[in-house]
């Protein structure tokens, strides 16, 4: 071979992993964006909470990938106003029980989230899992439950009772009304 064809074939080489990286950078900023938009909140929470962003965004991905194996399921209209009927008679208990009715509140959202084929184990599981398809209330149902916590102890006042009560129901509501759980049998990786 020439000089100048050994040139070439190096300049060559150069653009192709040049487009090549470039190509790279692109897809991890499309996965990016779409992890973003798809947790919201969640997304920036995720990152703070590990030592990497791609720790974060695997970290993502995998709560996608057990999302999608999960049977998400919409509520019977049956279910669904018998579900809302039992929150209208937790509400009304709180006037004269408000720690009582937010331990009601809090049980009643986990059994609409087993209803609906959320695994309602141990409260990190329920939040990764809601967090695919309910990024937008989950810090709602995290004040609630810290509250929660606090009313066991009885260390609530009737304020943050009540609070906590508006921040069930807003996930409440959502759970009631979704009838399709958000891309659920999108491929791993969001291809």
């Amino acid at each position: 071979m020439t000089t100048s064809t050994l040139i070439w074939v190096a300049v060559i080489v150069v653009v192709v992993v040049a487009i090549a990286a470039v190509g790279y950078a692109l897809l991890q900023q499309k996965r990016r964006t779409r992890l973003r938009d798809r947790f919201g909140p969640e997304y920036e929470r995720t990152v703070a909470e590990h030592d990497s962003r791609n720790a974060a965004e695997q970290e993502l991905r995998s709560r996608e990938q057990r999302f999608a194996e999960l049977d998400i399921r919409p509520l019977d209209t049956v279910s669904r106003e018998n579900y809302a009927n039992r929150w209208g008679e937790v509400q009304e208990r709180f006037v004269d029980a408000p720690g009582f009715a937010v331990t009601e509140a809090d049980q009643l959202v986990t059994s609409v989230m087993g209803d609906r084929g959320y695994p309602t184990g141990d409260f990190d599981d329920k939040v990764s899992t809601l967090s695919v398809a309910h990024a937008s209330t989950l810090d709602h149902y995290r004040r609630a439950h810290e509250i929660s916590g606090r009313a066991a102890r009885k260390e609530a006042t009737t304020e943050e009772l009540r609070q906590a009560m508006v921040h069930y129901r807003a996930l409440f509501e959502e759970l009631l009304r979704d009838e399709a759980p958000h891309s659920t049998r999108q491929e791993p990786g969001g291809r």
